[in-house]
């Protein structure tokens, strides 16, 4: 059986910020109805789980506007430029938020972050061999470092104190993988 496809008759920017742009779609569905979706347009992100000599993880406690409290993360930012890859965004945010480099990062998992209205994109990686470095922080970002067990993050995912979707993802995948 083959499906009708469904159209895009009309793409609109509504707003365009520093981060994200927002457009008003207009869809004609398969069965030649009209509906109007948001769409947020965003340039993509990576993300690192830094990973000591001792196994331990490095994880960064930010505060977060969106939910107006603290949150517990992986080091992440969107890219500088839509075409920047991925692995040099996420070795830059691994120095930037915990002060750390690596020579060493491995792509773990990519992520949708949420398909229903956004199109990001968060490549995740693996970053070990872990060389102290400097800090260097946005204006205004305020991040404290500090180190877990990958079983301490796990439980914390299940009992719900993590819950920024790209940190659940990494920390699953890599007690997955690694553990």
């Amino acid at each position: 059986m083959e499906e009708k496809p469904i159209n895009r008759i009309n793409r609109e920017l509504v707003y365009k910020g520093s981060i994200t742009e927002m457009y008003r779609d207009t869809i004609e569905d398969k069965d030649g109805h009209i509906q109007y979706y948001d769409f947020i347009k965003h340039k993509g992100a990576a993300a690192v789980v830094p990973v000591t000599d001792e196994g331990k993880l490095l994880m960064v406690r930010q505060y977060r506007n969106a939910l107006d409290r603290f949150t517990l993360e992986i080091p992440a930012g969107g890219r500088n430029t839509p075409d920047e890859p991925t692995k040099d965004c996420a070795a830059r945010e691994l120095e930037e938020e915990t002060g750390y480099k690596s020579d060493n990062l491995e792509l773990l998992i990519s992520i949708k972050t949420t398909v229903a209205f956004c199109n990001e994109l968060i490549d995740i990686y693996v970053a070990k061999n872990l060389v102290p470095s400097k800090q260097h922080l946005d204006e205004g970002e305020y991040v404290d470092v500090a180190e877990y067990d990958i079983d301490t993050l796990v439980n914390m995912v299940y009992d719900c104190t993590i819950q920024d979707a790209k940190t659940v993802a990494a920390i699953m995948a890599y007690a997955h993988k690694y553990t």
